[in-house]
């Protein structure tokens, strides 16, 4: 598969970015990852995805240590990062992102999207979030609010997947604050150790018609 890789500089982190050509994909790239035979179901454009995240994970890891170690897939099928390493991996149309730090306890989740158009964000938005939750995004437009809090929450979620171990519901944080570069969460219930109303603050930029989200808290 035809991949270009770079990195960039975001809310102190260094992010691994790897573009990639599906069309040019074949089953047998696959075998490039220890676990290729879990991948064997699933769909072309899924391993893929897959495969280009597992590249920026790659070269994320290969940032901290030096060798270029490739995550593994856990039991609900979220990245197993090696020891004494935490970071998390995003996949948005052609582009996959990876990131990832030298600190054990630290919360990381990165998370790219494509703004919904006015539509979707009708149709969805009342699953996204609540009603209490829209004064604090009006300094956006519409849209994109819906967009910035689902993916906020996605990188929260990400962060907690490993101390929860089950699947959040967009109910379980709720959107405080908004600013043009930040936006902070606090938890609607308790989660993972952290009471509820606990708070954590995110970094946010939009790119043409993406955002990225991400929580890195050591």
């Amino acid at each position: 598969m035809n991949v270009q890789h770079r990195t960039f500089s975001f809310a102190h982190c260094l992010i691994q970015q790897v573009d990639f050509d599906p069309a040019t994909f074949s089953p047998n790239d696959l075998l490039w990852l220890p676990h290729h035979a879990q991948l064997r179901q699933s769909g072309r454009k899924r391993q893929a995805e897959h495969l280009a995240g597992r590249i920026a994970a790659a070269h994320a890891i290969q940032a901290l240590t030096g060798h270029a170690t490739v995550p593994g897939i856990g039991p609900q099928r979220e990245p197993v990062w090696p020891v004494g390493i935490q970071g998390s991996i995003s996949h948005c149309g052609q582009q996959a992102l990876a990131v990832a730090v030298a600190h054990e306890k630290a919360l990381v989740g990165i998370d790219r999207e494509r703004v919904l158009d006015e539509a979707e964000a009708e149709e969805i938005w009342q699953s996204v979030i609540k009603e209490s939750e829209r004064p604090c995004l009006d300094i956006l437009p519409f849209a994109l609010g819906v967009t910035l809090a689902f993916s906020a929450k996605e990188s929260l979620y990400k962060a907690l997947h490993r101390h929860v171990n089950r699947l959040l519901g967009f109910a379980s944080a709720e959107v405080t604050t908004v600013t043009p570069h930040t936006l902070t969460l606090a938890l609607a219930e308790p989660l993972a150790g952290y009471a509820k109303g606990s708070v954590f603050t995110l970094h946010w930029q939009q790119e043409g018609d993406r955002i990225i989200t991400l929580l890195y808290a050591a």
